[in-house]
């Protein structure tokens, strides 16, 4: 069993400032195995962390966070960028031609882009979806997804979506896996996953948020 974290932010993304290094560290100390640079609506923050980890315990997952017109949706296990705005069901169809999973990440969620909060799930060809986000300044949103799940035998995962360093692994799913990609992205297919972890302190989020738009107004 392994502990992953598939939904970070990297610098790559544009509301994130975190060093690929130090999600590294961070990932290390909280014995996260397996990581997914899901940067928005770029592959290579993904790219960088796979060269810089070649050699490394740590197993970075190719990945990418997709803005469809609808929401947003995680292309994991996806090598390249995929075109933005496109409506979900094609963004869907171009993750699976590149041998990917569709997650949908913070699924109920609207001032996020949840996906589900304006397309029809029974109309999409989902993966998984997150069913632990820490990023949630309350449980609603990861409750509905929850049942979701249940509902419609989705595997739910727990993913820090952090995009500052230090909240990576809040949340995390543990796998049943071989510690290489094609085994992991089996294994969520197959449901051996479970998503355990805790929300992001809200005190510590909000400090991040202010910090980080004073930084992109006057840094």
């Amino acid at each position: 069993m392994y502990k992953m974290d598939s939904h970070i932010h990297s610098e790559y993304s544009p509301d994130s400032k975190s060093k690929l290094k130090d999600i590294f560290k961070v990932a290390k100390n909280k014995n996260i195995d397996i990581i997914g640079i899901s940067d928005h609506n770029t592959v290579e923050g993904s790219k960088e962390a796979r060269k810089l980890t070649k050699n490394d315990d740590l197993l970075v997952i190719p990945s990418i966070e997709v803005s469809a017109l609808e929401g947003h949706i995680l292309g994991f296990g996806c090598e390249e960028k995929i075109k933005r705005d496109l409506e979900a069901a094609e963004t869907i169809d171009l993750i699976h031609d590149q041998g990917g999973l569709a997650i949908i990440p913070h699924p109920y969620c609207f001032y996020r882009h949840g996906l589900l909060c304006k397309a029809d799930y029974k109309e999409l060809k989902i993966d998984a979806i997150e069913t632990k986000n820490a990023r949630f300044i309350m449980g609603y949103c990861n409750n509905k997804a929850k049942k979701l799940s249940k509902k419609e035998n989705y595997p739910g995962l727990g993913a820090s979506d952090a995009h500052y360093y230090k909240f990576v692994g809040d949340c995390y799913s543990k796998i049943d896996c071989e510690k290489d990609i094609d085994s992991v992205l089996k294994s969520i297919k197959k449901a051996k996953v479970e998503a355990l972890g805790k929300g992001t302190s809200n005190i510590r989020l909000s400090k991040y948020l202010f910090d980080f738009k004073i930084l992109k107004k006057y840094g």
